[in-house]
């Protein structure tokens, strides 16, 4: 008979196995953002709702290491990290009433200052933001920004006003209803301007994937500033 210690490699052994035989594509789903629970979430996000359809799109299908780079200059940063690699799959929800689409629901991931953050936004079917919430939020100051009012400032903004928000120095470059979103406590600075990377990033992609790029206009032309 084998020895407990023999068992044990075995065992290792064999777990090791099965992970390198799983596709690469299953290893970074567990990277996307889902919402915690689908037919809850809808129906309290989307009242009146009657089911959704959810749609499954990663970077690397789309357009590969061109679209990338359109994105990310769209964004005006650099996707980097285990969240943002080009088959990250991003799950985006289209909310139905009957027949009739009624919105949509997008969540992303961004890295915070003590940890994730899962930044999801609420959608008409103009791509303007109805409600927006963090699903996750590790941070010392989630109590003041899981406030509904801080939320309450992001509502009826769409990509067009994001595109004068500079990510990687947190400023506006010209008007912007991006400028009248505060953060509510200082010290939570780094995980405020997640919160705003998040969201634009957010709205890229879905204007992108969804919308047949209808803001993609107004980047090209300088954002709100020739609105």
């Amino acid at each position: 008979m084998l020895g407990v210690s023999m068992m044990k490699k075995i065992n290792v052994m064999f777990v090791v196995a099965v992970f390198l035989l799983i596709p690469v594509e299953l290893l970074f789903a567990a990277v996307g953002c889902d919402l915690n629970d689908p037919d809850r979430d809808v129906a309290r996000l989307f009242p009146g709702s009657t089911g959704y359809k959810t749609n499954y799109v990663a970077i690397d299908q789309r357009g590969g290491p061109s679209l990338l780079e359109q994105i990310e200059d769209r964004l005006g940063d650099k996707f980097k990290g285990l969240f943002e690699t080009i088959d990250v799959p991003y799950t985006l929800y289209e909310v139905f009433k009957g027949k009739d689409k009624i919105g949509y629901i997008h969540g992303v991931n961004e890295k915070g200052q003590y940890g994730g953050i899962q930044v999801f936004v609420v959608l008409d079917l103009e791509g303007v933001i109805k409600s927006f919430y963090f699903q996750k939020l590790t941070s010392r100051y989630g109590k003041q920004l899981r406030d509904p009012k801080f939320g309450e400032q992001f509502v009826g903004l769409s990509l067009k006003d994001f595109y004068n928000y500079d990510v990687q120095s947190g400023k506006t470059s010209g008007p912007s209803a991006v400028e009248k979103i505060k953060n509510p406590v200082p010290e939570a600075e780094p995980d405020f301007r997640a919160a705003l990377r998040g969201t634009k990033k957010n709205l890229i992609l879905v204007d992108e994937f969804i919308l047949g790029n209808k803001y993609l206009q107004y980047h090209q032309s300088g954002g709100e500033q020739n609105k």
